[in-house]
């Protein structure tokens, strides 16, 4: 038998300091504007889906260009 000492556990790794600091609105195309306007875009998409959906229309029919 040998008398080994088990080895401790590795340490955790500790985040960046860029992960940890919440983005701030800045002016221009900045990563956090293109991040906000690709999710607004997603939201208006489905709330399109939704509404052409319960209304059994297209969006053109439903604005009044048909």
């Amino acid at each position: 038998m040998s008398s080994s000492s088990p080895t401790p556990p590795a340490p955790e790794p500790t985040p960046s300091p860029d992960l940890e600091a919440p983005p701030e609105p800045a002016f221009g195309w900045t990563d956090y504007a293109e991040r906000m306007n690709g999710r607004f875009a997603m939201v208006g998409f489905i709330v399109l889906l939704l509404l052409e959906l319960v209304t059994r229309q297209d969006f053109f029919t439903w604005v009044g260009l048909r």
